[in-house]
């Protein structure tokens, strides 16, 4: 058996329904509204029916249709870690993946250190937060305050034991009291989210006036070129795809200002250190721009022999 069929194999074995699930699809495009999108790919790279759009307008690639939140609740408690354990050939689950966070957490503190420091932060949101290694790594390292939300309940469970203050669903449906926080991190988790474009606007209005904001993407055009395919790019438990233009167009529709951006070591992960600022709701990317997107896209897709 060669290495993609036991793969597959692995996957079938789930028996994970994808087809049944509710899904709903998307008319208007997150970031810009725009109403005329392109169809990437029929396929995620686990071999599920799942198309991948990409607006014609400012460049966001997303799945269209997506599944709704009840489903992506159930996916994130039941599915997702078997899933990605089946599809690498070993186990990634709560207790595997804190090695992997803790070497993150060191990363993610040596980027943030002078900002952090020279902002006297107190506060910290972990958004996306899952065994709140990240959160408790910075809380150490900081001397924070510090609290994590995470829609998956077995992970929040590793952060409560922690000693981490915990909130288990979304950050779209977080009521914080009227607190806000000095530093609010997204790490790895932007690409998971529902809706972008109402998670940073409520990022926007959890972070402090002096506050800092981190968030990473998985890079959609390094992980495309990486893999020679859009549909070994794609799965479904990303609902977003977000490039460098993309990305930037959401921090400036959304009101921030980068102050600093990591390429990080794995190549694939760009970091964005940003601090509020006035909001640009019309901000977006070149023309130029989204059409060459559009053009590499097409070569990755037929390669010249």
């Amino acid at each position: 058996e060669n290495p993609k069929d036991e793969r597959q194999r692995r996957i079938a074995e789930l028996a994970y329904d994808y087809d049944s699930k509710p899904r709903q699809r998307r008319l208007d495009c997150n970031l810009c509204g725009g109403k005329r999108f392109v169809t990437l790919t029929h396929r995620d790279r686990y071999g599920y029916a799942a198309n991948a759009d990409g607006c014609l307008r400012c460049g966001l690639v997303f799945l269209n249709p997506f599944m709704n939140a009840e489903a992506y609740a159930h996916f994130y408690t039941e599915v997702y870690r078997p899933l990605v354990s089946a599809y690498h050939g070993r186990r990634i689950d709560a207790e595997s993946i804190q090695d992997e966070q803790r070497v993150y957490a060191v990363a993610c503190g040596d980027f943030l250190e002078s900002r952090v420091i020279e902002a006297g932060c107190k506060t910290l949101l972990d958004i996306g937060g899952s065994t709140g290694v990240v959160a408790h790594g910075l809380k150490e390292r900081f001397d924070l305050q510090a609290t994590v939300i995470d829609p998956a309940p077995m992970e929040i469970d590793v952060a409560r034991s922690l000693g981490l203050q915990t909130v288990t669903g979304f950050v779209e449906d977080y009521d914080s009291g009227g607190a806000t926080y000095d530093l609010i991190v997204l790490c790895q988790t932007v690409d998971h989210l529902l809706d972008v474009q109402l998670s940073l606007s409520k990022v926007r209005s959890l972070l402090s006036k002096r506050g800092l904001f981190f968030v990473d993407i998985v890079d959609f055009r390094a992980a495309y070129r990486r893999n020679g395919s859009v549909v070994g790019a794609v799965k479904i438990d990303h609902p977003y795809y977000i490039v460098e233009h993309t990305m930037s167009a959401y921090l400036r529709r959304n009101g921030f200002d980068v102050l600093a951006v990591d390429y990080a070591a794995d190549h694939l992960h760009i970091g964005y250190l940003c601090a509020p600022a006035e909001r640009e709701p019309d901000w977006l990317p070149a023309a130029e721009v989204v059409a060459e997107q559009w053009r590499e896209i097409r070569s990755i897709q037929n390669p010249l022999p």
